[in-house]
């Protein structure tokens, strides 16, 4: 296997975005391209969810080789639910390293926000299994993630402030990042007191629905910042199949992968960017990755430990709920962050980060990748 480095990043803002999907990727692309300084590319991996369903583009990976002008070369849509980008980015990973192509163009994207919100629930919940009766019941995400929130509150004793401290916490963070969505100081306060959605999650408590496309070059050897290692693992895609509805099982083996592979453990990561789709997400997921013990990731919140001067920054983009959500992008902007941050060029930077991960959640855990990558920095 080659090394395997990412050489460029490109990002739009996210948010209400009047650009059509295809400009949005565009825009994203070239950004990348001059970041890496305009390389031949071998081929397009493409990730998103909703551009057949949304906006009426399925073909995005051809589309975009023509309109960057890149040439016949091969161009793939990968799929994923939430997960699209991540498993996009996966699988360029694994042609560069197998030498299949020398340099490779990932870009992420979805336009969500001009559809009525009816239509994009629709949508969104094609990314459970609805041939079954938790589909024929009208289960939703929030939903769901407020079953768990119910079932860990009970288990362990957190409650309704610590899923508001972690949607503050990313709230805190995406105020200095100029490409995220929501950017208005907010308080506990504020965040505690917003409209339900489903108990106990409150409005800060769920992503939006949000625009927006990012972009990476993937190039052989050690020039730009290393992948060490790309794990991907799949769940039960039903409730009723989900042996612990406090343990995301994809998370947990997707980082075993990872970690493996790139011979380091929870503890060597200087700065995560996980999946907080909602703020529960965020409380198991830093569990499920192993930075903290199960059923103690609420203390970790309570105690600040996910912030700067933490045990480890988690989400200094500002997550899915502040940064946004446009699904297919997803998993793209949170690796252009890891990238930045170990590159040493972010937005709340973290002094002297030199390992970092990204993790990406598709469905209520269907499937889940995780990426780790190295800085060159002294």
């Amino acid at each position: 296997m080659k090394n395997v480095s990412v050489t460029g990043v490109g990002m739009t803002k996210f948010g209400k975005r009047r650009e059509s999907l295809k400009s949005l990727a565009v825009t994203a692309c070239r950004d990348a391209l001059i970041d890496a300084g305009k390389p031949k590319v071998d081929a397009i991996y493409a990730g998103n969810f909703l551009g057949g369903q949304l906006a009426g583009q399925e073909i995005i990976g051809s589309i975009l080789s023509k309109e960057l002008g890149l040439g016949p070369i091969p161009t793939t849509k990968t799929e994923g639910a939430c997960a699209s980008g991540g498993i996009a980015f996966r699988q360029a990973y694994l042609m560069v390293a197998a030498g299949i192509y020398d340099t490779v163009l990932v870009v992420g994207v979805e336009k969500m926000t001009h559809a009525p919100t009816n239509l994009v629930t629709q949508a969104i919940n094609s990314a459970m299994d609805n041939d079954s009766n938790e589909g024929i019941s009208g289960l939703t995400f929030p939903g769901f993630f407020g079953v768990v929130a119910n079932r860990y509150m009970y288990e362990f004793g957190a409650g309704k402030e610590h899923l508001a401290r972690v949607a503050l916490k990313n709230r805190e963070y995406a105020m200095n990042n100029p490409k995220a969505q929501f950017r208005k100081e907010s308080s506990l306060e504020e965040i505690m007191g917003a409209r339900p959605i489903t108990a106990p999650l409150g409005l800060f408590d769920c992503s939006p629905i949000t625009d927006g496309a990012a972009a990476v070059i993937l190039t052989a050897g050690d020039k730009g910042v290393k992948v060490l290692a790309s794990g991907q693992a799949s769940g039960p895609p039903l409730m009723q199949d989900i042996p612990n509805l406090l343990e995301i099982v994809a998370i947990r083996e997707s980082a075993r992968q990872a970690y493996e592979q790139a011979s380091l453990g929870p503890n060597d990561m200087d700065v995560v960017e996980l999946h907080d789709c909602f703020a529960m997400t965020e409380i198991l997921a830093i569990e499920d990755l192993g930075l903290f013990e199960k059923g103690t990731g609420w203390q970790a919140i309570e105690r600040g430990l996910t912030k700067h001067g933490g045990s480890v920054p988690v989400n200094t983009s500002g997550g899915l709920l502040s940064r946004g959500h446009p699904i297919g992008a997803t998993g793209v902007s949170q690796i252009v962050q890891i990238v930045c941050q170990l590159r040493g060029s972010a937005v709340n930077q973290v002094d002297g980060a030199r390992i970092g991960l990204a993790q990406n959640l598709g469905g209520t855990g269907a499937c889940s990748t995780v990426h780790i990558f190295e800085g060159s920095r002294a």
